[in-house]
């Protein structure tokens, strides 16, 4: 069943949930096809509760920063296919989530995705040792192969986010317009790589918790 929720609505959950737990960490995953506004709700979801429980208790740590970079997509042929579950450190991305649970006493410094320059970028974000919430986003949470197994084990709870296809696409033709392709290329990046990712993407939406349909207010 699609829940039809807003992102205050989620950030007020997330909110109870973190005052039962207490003390600890808890990992909340957000996974969708590509476009589907999963980093757009997981920034929503660190400010809404930051602004509840105070600044520095929830963190976004996307699965973006361990994109492999050019270098080594060309190296191993799948620079044409970036984006594909090949084309990312699963395992890297994994001990990331297994160190922010079992070393809440220090600062981890987490990698992301620079759409300017295409290339993943070191220690952009921080997890300090106040955050009580982390909320981790990307494609391929929920895929059954070890290596995303091992991120999900680490993860309390695994939200899939939903969206048109339509809508998908334009914010994904959008998002390549800007990072410089001509309108042909957008378009024949969209229909040859992020399509069939999405497709992937889709098929694992039953390894998910829930499913999220996310409306905007105003």
């Amino acid at each position: 069943m699609v829940e039809d929720v807003t992102a205050d609505e989620l950030a007020g959950e997330l909110v109870a949930l973190v005052r039962r737990r207490g003390s600890g960490r808890m990992v909340v995953g957000l996974v969708g096809a590509p476009g589907a506004g999963k980093s757009t709700l997981a920034r929503a979801l660190v400010d809404g509760v930051g602004g509840v429980l105070g600044p520095g208790v929830a963190a976004y740590v996307p699965m973006d920063g361990f994109h492999l970079s050019n270098e080594q997509l060309a190296r191993i042929g799948w620079l044409e296919r970036k984006g594909a579950p090949q084309t990312f450190d699963a395992w890297g991305y994994a001990a990331l989530l297994g160190r922010l649970v079992s070393e809440p006493g220090h600062d981890v410094f987490v990698p992301d995705y620079d759409r300017v320059v295409d290339q993943p970028i070191a220690a952009r974000h921080v997890v300090a040792p106040s955050v009580r919430l982390v909320v981790a986003e990307g494609n391929y949470l929920a895929v059954d192969a070890p290596e995303w197994r091992a991120v999900r084990r680490h993860l309390d709870v695994l939200w899939y986010v939903d969206a048109p296809d339509e809508v998908r696409e334009q914010r994904l033709f959008a998002r390549q317009r800007t990072g410089g392709r001509a309108a042909a290329a957008a378009r024949d990046w969209v229909e040859r790589s992020d399509r069939p990712n999405g497709e992937v993407v889709k098929g694992t939406v039953g390894r998910c918790d829930r499913v999220l349909r996310v409306r905007t207010v105003g």
